[in-house]
């Protein structure tokens, strides 16, 4: 058996944890491995295609991004072309990937992603026969089927260590922070970081602002002799009636609603705000010691669901186990934040306003 294993999208903590759980258990059962580079481009680039075995994933766990590199612009059924012009056209070149697939003697595909690449991964499998299995990767946690994705808790961390810092800058200068973290359909990252950092407001795409209520919050802490307070907002919250914020509309590129909601936030109260974009930096470093296992966990289950014959699928966490499900299921919605969940009624319990 030969499989070969693929990371696309953006990076997450975690990732070479999974590379080196599918390598070690594929090499235990007698298998062969390769990768490739910079997601599905590297099938049709035959030099992206390298071989794995032992000594290329030894001391990995620990390292943040991916050795095998990533991109979030190879769809092989949209191919972007640019021409001398700058004009950009779209072409079909998913024959050509097949092609390279069994000319190196592949056997099935571990594919590492988001919805993007899981999309593309079923796409494969349905249209050109390619046994592929789905590995469920972001740092929002808004895949479908699983309990949670690697990187996630090492994103959550990084955040909350963020907010812990702009506690003691924000209550020097009795200014209001904007901390804004990712979470473009989901605000698992916002809830979870800003509940744990002592955040006075959250925002998340879950449920739309209205900026009154954000700054009733601001202005009851300050009448209560608390003269500064924390806001965190994901990337991909909204006002009420209104629509998320784009830097770059073609490409859909979420940011700036952090600015607005700091500008509104300072016009409507009078306090001197200030933002805080975490941006990248929440996919970078080392992954916390539970995406870490996480992460092995995955790359060993795919290794054991290709054993079984059961492509089409993504691993999955269902604690206690990691099971197989159709990627179907995982696609069929993004997974958000529930409004009845305890952690959504923690936040409400502890004074923590939601902009509602």
């Amino acid at each position: 058996m030969r499989i070969a294993i693929s990371t696309g999208g953006g990076d997450a903590p975690g990732l070479n944890a999974v590379i080196r759980g599918a390598v070690l258990a594929a090499i235990h059962r007698g298998w062969e491995c390769v990768g490739i580079r910079r997601g599905y481009d590297g099938l049709l680039d035959e030099d992206r295609v390298v071989a794995l075995d032992a000594g290329a994933v030894r001391g990995i766990t620990h390292l943040g991004g991916t050795i095998l590199g990533t991109t979030n612009r190879g769809d092989p059924f949209r191919w972007r072309e640019t021409r001398p012009d700058g004009s950009v056209i779209e072409h079909d070149r998913a024959d050509e990937l097949v092609a390279a697939f069994r000319r190196k003697g592949i056997d099935a595909l571990i594919a590492i992603g988001g919805d993007g690449s899981l999309r593309i991964a079923q796409r494969l499998f349905r249209e050109k026969g390619i046994p592929v299995v789905g590995v469920p990767k972001t740092i929002d946690n808004d895949v479908g089927g699983t309990q949670l994705t690697f990187g996630f808790d090492t994103a959550v961390q990084t955040a909350t260590e963020a907010i812990d810092k702009v506690h003691s800058t924000a209550e020097s200068h009795e200014r209001v922070m904007v901390v804004e973290v990712m979470g473009r359909h989901a605000g698992w990252i916002a809830l979870h970081s800003g509940i744990s950092g002592s955040a006075d407001v959250i925002l998340i795409p879950e449920i739309p602002f209205d900026m009154e209520k954000v700054c009733e919050k601001i202005r009851h802490r300050e009448a209560e002799g608390r003269h500064f307070s924390i806001v965190v907002v994901a990337e991909g919250a909204a006002p009420r009636g209104g629509s998320v914020s784009l830097i770059d509309p073609e490409h859909e590129r979420l940011g700036g609603i952090g600015d607005k909601v700091a500008h509104s936030i300072q016009e409507m109260t009078g306090k001197e705000t200030r933002t805080l974009v975490l941006g990248h930096l929440q996919r970078g470093g080392s992954p916390t010691t539970f995406d870490r296992l996480l992460g092995l966990r995955f790359g060993a289950a795919a290794v054991r669901v290709i054993a079984d014959g059961k492509f089409g699928t993504m691993v999955a966490l269902r604690p206690p186990t990691i099971a197989p499900i159709p990627i179907d299921e995982a696609l069929a919605a993004p997974k958000l934040v529930p409004l009845d969940s305890d952690t959504i009624a923690t936040a409400r319990d502890i004074g923590i306003s939601l902009g509602d």
